[in-house]
């Protein structure tokens, strides 16, 4: 449907498997985030639940837009709702850094990284213009578009920094500890699940089939960013008082895979890294869900003040051991059918990483445990966390059992989503790689 027909700028929306996959995951946590949050907002509510529908809107049309500009406007429609959410509803952090100067940085880090990726969008659009006299945005005819190889890879570059942000990848990671730490619980589950996994999905859609031999060129770069984020992600991590800080470093680490399975240009990476993200999310929301619940009870969310609350919340502790393992690629869940994908995937291509990267996965257990012993065992470090505290409600229970079933699931079956995904990762596996080898000497 003609938009802007001038500039050629079109309302294009197309679903493929890669695309239904995340918008189903969307939906789900979207849906997630409104029960996780039913008694923790207690002011402005139909404003809060415009904002989370205005999310989930923007992410939504992002894994359906196929019109570059449309693209683009969906990507900064995400923005300004989550800043809200962060604004208005968040929570003060237990280092005493306020909920306002979290939502600025994540506004700033995110608005920055758009008007890179609309400089990139812009400068392409204006290439394929000079080459055919024609004005367009469609993905489509943008893949044909023929440039330097300079032109490409600074073209690859605004891209890629504008989905590095997103990811993010360290080191422009730095709004998101923060913006985790404070935001409320749907807001992190919103966060962790969904937005970050656009950046991942843009790599996927835009970055690699647009800019395939530059992509090729700038993979190892790529892949040691991965590295880093990995192992820097795990450390940080094992360093957090903040549960929730913690947790968020593990979504660096995580996405750490992702990132190194993108640029492989191997099939089978792919697909564990479409298995990744949806565990990630999975299990990243879990966590998330379970720290708001504990957040309600003890006012606190610094591992400091907990301690000796095994047997003081029925439930909660052993669900949240549960997710700790999964996070950390237990067998059996979904986060180990992702990650064994990614290094097997990744190993015939590139062994030295894949072998280095698996090192992460010892970090991960150290983390997870780590949180475990300080939120959970020993002694109880304060008054709170030593009187006896509610369990769980239904409501509670309900949300957080629907997504252990989930990743279970996915770690025992997971060949639908992997038949789902198999066309749309296939087709990107071959272009790019056809690509490359047809224009290499």
């Amino acid at each position: 449907m003609p938009w802007i027909p001038r500039f050629g700028i079109s309302i294009h929306l197309a679903i493929d498997g890669l695309s239904l996959l995340m918008v189903v995951l969307t939906g789900l946590l979207g849906v997630l985030a409104v029960l996780c949050s039913w008694r923790e907002i207690a002011k402005y509510q139909g404003f809060f639940h415009l904002n989370l529908m205005w999310i989930l809107g923007g992410v939504i049309g992002v894994f359906l837009a196929i019109d570059m500009f449309l693209f683009f406007f969906f990507w900064e429609m995400m923005l300004v709702p989550m800043y809200f959410l962060i604004a208005l509803w968040g929570h003060k952090a237990s280092d005493g850094k306020t909920r306002i100067t979290a939502a600025t940085k994540f506004f700033i880090y995110t608005q920055a990284s758009g008007l890179v990726m609309l400089i990139a969008i812009l400068a392409l659009a204006f290439v394929h213009f000079n080459a055919t006299g024609v004005w367009t945005f469609n993905y489509e005819d943008l893949l044909k578009t023929p440039m330097s190889h300079g032109v490409e890879y600074v073209l690859m570059l605004g891209f890629f920094i504008a989905f590095a942000v997103k990811m993010p990848v360290v080191p422009l990671h730095g709004w998101l500890p923060d913006a985790h730490s404070q935001a409320p619980t749907a807001g992190s589950v919103d966060l962790a699940g969904i937005l970050l996994k656009t950046a991942a999905y843009g790599l996927l859609r835009f970055a690699l089939p647009l800019f395939p031999n530059a992509s090729a060129e700038f993979a190892p770069i790529a892949m040691w960013l991965g590295i880093i984020g990995i192992f820097y992600g795990a450390w940080m991590a094992f360093c957090q008082y903040d549960i929730k800080r913690l947790i968020a470093y593990t979504s660096v680490s995580h996405m750490g895979f992702v990132l190194i399975a993108i640029y492989t240009g191997s099939q089978l990476a792919y697909q564990g890294a479409v298995i990744q993200m949806i565990a990630h999310g999975l299990s990243a929301a879990g966590l998330f869900i379970l720290c708001g619940q504990l957040y309600e009870r003890l006012h606190t969310r610094d591992m400091r003040q907990m301690g000796g609350l095994w047997n003081k919340i029925k439930w909660l502790p052993a669900l949240s051991m549960f997710f700790a393992v999964a996070t950390l690629g237990m067998p059996g869940t979904g986060n180990f059918v992702g990650e064994f994908m990614i290094l097997f995937g990744s190993y015939k291509v590139v062994p030295v990483i894949t072998v280095i990267s698996t090192f992460g996965l010892v970090f991960a257990s150290v983390y997870s445990l780590a949180m475990l012993h300080r939120a959970y065992f020993g002694k109880a470090k304060s008054e709170i966390a030593a009187k006896e505290l509610p369990g769980m409600s239904l409501r509670e229970l309900s949300i957080v059992l629907l997504l252990v079933v989930l990743l279970v699931l996915l770690g025992f079956f997971p060949q639908p989503i992997l038949d789902t995904s198999h066309a749309a990762m296939s087709n990107i596996q071959q272009w790019f790689v056809n690509s490359v080898s047809t224009t290499r000497p």
